[in-house]
């Protein structure tokens, strides 16, 4: 008996840290939001209320539902392409690359951006679109342009390349523990039985690594969809996603309440997002036990 309790308490000892931790940064600020929300902007300030104001505004006010609807497809074209490049390259390294130095070089060559900071990686971009930058130079150097051209900057698909580079390590790590973890016996299974090698990927492969496309698909939706600093550095005025309306809410504008129905109709967004894909995951899961 003691042991058993002296165990409940190091558990909870163990797991009251984290939980403290969640409470003070994660609910109470949500929290605080909620209440925010309902508040009413009066110059220069705002003040206590409970009305519907803000969420009815924006409803109806069309440049807010154009800029969701914006960050919706901007953020819905990074996954798409990040899933276009990151799954061959994934399944390349799982079923090609046989030296495991060779394998481990290249699956690092995708992680070790993550350990440089976000703006440089942005800023990279920046450097390579702009008009005096690696593109614009290569074009005019080969006679392809006669002037450097200001068209690959400052516009949605700067800012689909940018998050997509940015992003994709989220998209390939997924996929490549959901190909690692497909036994070989299936595919082995599957040929033996006269299947072709595509048959074998659409049948067997694809199927089984479902949760893993799932799960990058959503990490890269998410982070694409709440991103704030591409569009202020790469994607100019008709670039803007709601994170920055956000941020100008709460900066410029000084409307909190705004703002704060604004993060909140972004978190349902996100949480929604999250609730799917971990259903989608737990039906393949069970599909294909």
């Amino acid at each position: 008996m003691r042991l058993a309790t002296r165990n409940r308490l190091s558990s909870g000892g163990v797991l009251s840290l984290p939980l403290v931790w969640t409470f003070l940064f994660l609910f109470i600020p949500y929290a605080i939001l909620f209440i925010y929300s309902f508040w009413e902007k009066k110059f220069p300030t705002f003040v206590p209320a409970f009305q519907f104001g803000n969420y009815l505004e924006l409803m109806v006010d069309p440049q807010y539902v154009r800029v969701l609807l914006r960050t919706i497809k901007i953020a819905g074209l990074v996954s798409l392409l990040s899933l276009l490049l990151a799954y061959p390259y994934a399944y390349f390294l799982v079923h090609k690359v046989k030296r495991p130095g060779v394998k481990l070089v290249l699956y690092m060559a995708v992680v070790l951006p993550l350990w440089v900071s976000y703006l440089l990686r942005a800023y990279t971009w920046k450097t390579i679109l702009g008009t005096q930058g690696i593109l614009n130079s290569f074009l005019v150097s080969t006679g392809i342009l006669s002037e450097p051209s200001s068209v690959f900057l400052y516009n949605q698909t700067a800012m689909v390349v940018t998050l997509t580079y940015v992003f994709i390590p989220f998209m390939v790590m997924p996929i490549y523990a959901a190909l690692e973890k497909i036994p070989g016996s299936l595919t082995e299974a599957s040929r033996d039985l006269g299947m072709s090698a595509i048959q074998t990927f659409v049948r067997v492969t694809l199927p089984l690594s479902m949760p893993g496309v799932i799960a990058g698909f959503t990490m890269t939706f998410c982070l694409s969809f709440g991103d704030f600093i591409a569009p202020f550095l790469v994607g100019g005025p008709d670039g803007m996603m709601i994170a920055n309306v956000i941020a100008t809410q709460f900066g410029a504008a000084l409307n909190w309440p705004l703002g704060s129905a604004l993060a909140l109709v972004m978190l349902v967004i996100v949480l929604t997002i999250i609730t799917l894909s971990d259903r989608l995951q737990g039906v393949g899961r069970g599909k294909y036990a």
